[in-house]
C-alpha cells in the first residue's frame, strides 16, 4: 500500500507541475487547442500554483 501512496504522490507531483508549466507560459496554446476543456477549466496561475503547494503538502505528510 506505501508503494502505491508514492506512485500516486508522483503522479500528481508531475501533473501540478506541468499544469504550472502550461498555465505560466503556454496559456495561449491551451486556450486556443483544448478549448472545450478551458471552458470548464480554465488554467490560472493561481488555481495551479496552489494545486502544487496542496500536492507538496500531500508529499510532505507521505513522507
Amino acid at each position: 500500500m506505501e508503494t502505491f501512496k508514492v506512485i500516486l504522490f508522483y503522479v500528481l507531483l508531475i501533473d501540478a507541475l506541468l499544469a504550472n508549466v502550461v498555465a505560466w507560459f503556454f496559456r495561449d496554446w491551451y486556450e486556443k487547442n483544448m478549448y472545450h476543456v478551458a471552458k470548464y477549466l480554465p488554467m490560472t496561475k493561481v488555481w495551479t500554483v496552489w494545486y502544487l503547494a496542496l500536492v507538496l503538502w500531500i508529499g510532505f505528510l507521505i513522507f
